[in-house]
């Protein structure tokens, strides 16, 4: 015997939740979405941690290892025993510059161990690093300067993938405060907003950075370089997300809640504060991670022409400037790595980011 109103618990539970609860299990349930959430999600712990991670210092050259093919530990040792710690065949040079390893010699890779001194998060010195080894490692290879590839990548990330977020977060601040103002107020307001975003729109980004880049001194710091990159990137992006936070504006702004807020003498910002902007909030966080990989790509375009982030700082635009080289890319592929993760970084926003726009859909939360 059952109990009356027992059919009805699953409606009722779902019922019961929150629209972000209903989002985020609408979420997990879509498999692309979710590995690309994770893909991301090491990436920039990478990034975070590449300090710690990376064996070498970014800028440190050992020029007569220069294109140096990638090491490949094993955990066994010459008598074909396995080991307790991964170890590595020592490689030594002949002539013709050639990479001949000696079979009958081997070289353990001790974790936790002391290298450089770097600090971890920019704030705690420490010489502590994953992995160290006495002979030369390079788990990606070198490059023509003969450093560490894998290094550079980590280090690389830290540009290549905060470019995205930081500037983000610099045009939705602006796209949200013009476009919420340019629908609630309306009138002379809107329109010389509208106006101002429509001129930001008729200047092609793309090119402006080139033209700003090329008149720049080459002197410019590294840090001078990616701040500028972010406020420029963050300058023109802001005008197409802020048309269409006006027009979410415009309609919410007639809303029964609205009206009464303004009825009740709440001041014009507290209201796109509280009411006009959060209605926005959808479409802000859907449009946000498909444009993070347009900001990504524009920084590795510029610094892979050499007008972005520069030498000897690390970024994967930059990195690949080699692969401009045939000869190099035939014989030494492993200078693509930082193409690899710009195409997987790029790919995974967008996939998340139709992910979010299914997940966030009010007519498919249930």
């Amino acid at each position: 015997m059952t109990v009356s109103g027992q059919e009805n618990l699953p409606e009722l539970a779902t019922a019961a939740r929150t629209p972000r609860q209903l989002a985020w299990q609408r979420l997990k349930r879509n498999r692309p979405a979710m590995v690309a959430l994770i893909v991301l999600a090491v990436l920039h712990g990478l990034a975070l941690f590449a300090p710690f991670l990376s064996p070498y210092s970014p800028t440190a050259q050992q020029l007569e290892l220069y294109f140096h093919p990638p090491t490949v530990p094993v955990w066994h040792n010459g008598l074909g025993q396995l080991t307790w710690r991964p170890e590595i065949t020592p490689t030594q040079v002949v002539p013709g510059h050639k990479f001949i390893s000696n079979p009958h010699k081997r070289a353990v890779i001790h974790f936790f161990a002391h290298g450089f001194r770097y600090k971890l998060f920019g704030i705690i010195p420490t010489s502590i690093h994953l992995f160290e080894c006495r002979a030369p490692i390079f788990l990606l290879g070198t490059d023509s300067l003969g450093r560490d590839e894998f290094s550079r990548l980590l280090y690389g990330a830290q540009i290549s993938l905060s470019v995205g977020l930081v500037a983000i977060v610099i045009t939705y601040c602006l796209g949200l405060i013009v476009g919420g103002a340019a629908g609630y107020f309306g009138g002379t307001i809107d329109y010389l907003l509208m106006r101002f975003s429509e001129i930001v729109l008729s200047i092609p980004s793309f090119y402006l950075l080139l033209a700003i880049a090329a008149v720049l001194p080459p002197t410019l710091s590294s840090t001078a370089s990616y701040l500028l990159i972010i406020v420029i990137l963050s300058l023109v992006g802001w005008a197409g997300l802020a048309r269409v936070i006006r027009g979410i504006a415009l309609s919410t702004r007639e809303m029964q809640y609205v009206e009464a807020a303004r009825s009740l003498g709440v001041s014009p910002f507290r209201i796109i504060a509280r009411h006009i902007l959060p209605s926005t909030s959808t479409f802000a966080i859907v449009s946000a991670t498909l444009a993070i990989p347009s900001y990504i790509l524009g920084e590795a375009g510029l610094s892979f022409l050499g007008l972005g982030i520069r030498e000897p700082a690390a970024s994967w635009g930059n990195m690949l400037t080699a692969a401009q080289n045939l000869e190099y890319l035939t014989q030494y592929p492993w200078i693509l790595a930082p193409g690899v993760l710009i195409f997987i970084t790029v790919i995974c926003w967008n996939v998340l980011g139709d992910g979010l726009r299914d997940s966030l859909d009010p007519k498919g939360l249930r």
